[in-house]
């Protein structure tokens, strides 16, 4: 296996847990926060999250820096865009955007519509 075929391993492994993927989540819309912040997201031990991160690390798509005694988590897409682009041409990267546009759109549609009745 090559290196580069590792790494994408790594990032599958790490989005294939919807804890992982929360946490993600968070660290992306909350750049800069600790690990403290996001445990308190969660009903699990501090431990657990730790190991969570660990592997979100591994794959490159979480980021620590450490300040003082704490260590501040920042998203990193850069592994995630590598896999897109593996995948995808410009003229279908074109053709998914617009899909995906119409997707979110209906989908929100759909909610509002559920939150009239």
């Amino acid at each position: 296996m090559s290196r580069d075929d590792a790494a994408m391993e790594a990032v599958f492994k790490a989005l294939a847990s919807p804890v992982r993927r929360s946490i993600l989540d968070i660290v992306k819309n909350e750049p800069g926060c600790i690990v403290g912040d996001v445990s308190a997201h969660f009903d699990m031990s501090r431990i657990a999250i730790l190991k969570h991160l660990q592997q979100l690390e591994r794959a490159g798509l979480v980021v620590s820096e450490k300040e003082g005694r704490v260590r501040r988590l920042y998203h990193n897409s850069v592994p995630i865009q590598l896999i897109y682009d593996r995948w995808t041409t410009e003229y279908s990267a074109l053709w998914a955007r617009h899909l995906t546009g119409i997707k979110y759109r209906v989908e929100s549609r759909s909610e509002r519509e559920r939150d009239d009745d």
